[in-house]
């Protein structure tokens, strides 16, 4: 850093005992790295589309993946001239570096390089295992440090001292529940599918929220991103009434 600091001529980084930060120059040098860095993923989309290799690089959730990977067959298809990636996690999709193709979010985008398209509303609500006594207070949490989310923050807010078992990942929730550990927060198209498992109580209404699919400007009309874009939106928006807690779980 302090090499890269006397080559260009400028202080990058202010240092502190509890660490490094970018100064305003860092994040200047930082932006314009990150303007090269999308382009040359634009020259290389470019040339791999070439050579009929290109990659959809799809950014999104735990639970939205599970439904993709469930559904795949509905978003690539066979003869179909380019690969998917997918990467998943809870922090928010980033699409302005071109870091990703596709992403989901929870709210539309304010960035006006990006396009999104709306696909309904998203409900939660409290599961516990089919049949479990509703006296129950035991409570399953995705730790505190990886609840990024509204949902997976909700039992730290409103039940803290009841929860019995963390995760670091939402992955392993529905099996904690269904194993009989405890209750704990999930998307009503989650646990509704779930055949062992049963809402106890209504919706939670503070934690609906609305649901966008996430595509940069301009490379929303490359062949192969409107395309998957597209599969995308007919998959998710076939399971609407799932999504909205509209479809109470099955018996």
């Amino acid at each position: 850093m302090l090499d890269l600091e006397q080559d260009v001529g400028r202080a990058l980084f202010s240092r502190s005992q509890t660490g490094y930060r970018l100064t305003q120059d860092g994040q200047a040098l930082l932006d314009h790295l990150q303007e090269m860095e999308a382009a040359a993923r634009k020259v290389e989309a470019w040339r791999q589309s070439g050579e009929g290799g290109t990659t959809v690089r799809i950014t999104t959730g735990t639970w939205l993946a599970w439904l993709l990977t469930e559904n795949f067959a509905a978003i690539r298809m066979p003869g179909d001239g380019f690969a998917i990636a997918l990467s998943i996690g809870e922090a928010r999709a980033s699409l302005a570096y071109r870091e990703s193709d596709i992403g989901i979010r929870a709210f539309e985008p304010e960035e006006a390089n990006l396009a999104a398209r709306l696909l309904g509303e998203v409900a939660y609500a409290v599961y516990a295992r089919r049949n479990a006594a509703e006296t129950d207070e035991r409570w399953i949490a995705v730790g505190e440090e990886e609840a990024i989310s509204a949902y997976l923050r909700w039992p730290h807010a409103h039940a803290a001292a009841n929860i019995v078992a963390t995760v670091n990942r939402p992955r392993s929730l529905p099996d904690l529940v269904r194993a009989g550990a405890g209750k704990t927060v999930l998307p009503c198209f989650v646990g509704d599918l779930h055949p062992e498992l049963q809402r106890q109580g209504g919706e939670l209404p503070e934690l609906r929220h609305r649901q966008w699919i996430v595509m940069n400007a301009e490379d929303r009309h490359r062949p192969e991103i409107r395309t998957v874009a597209d599969r995308m939106t007919k998959l998710i928006r076939s399971y609407a009434d799932l999504f909205a807690g509209k479809r109470p779980s099955r018996g």
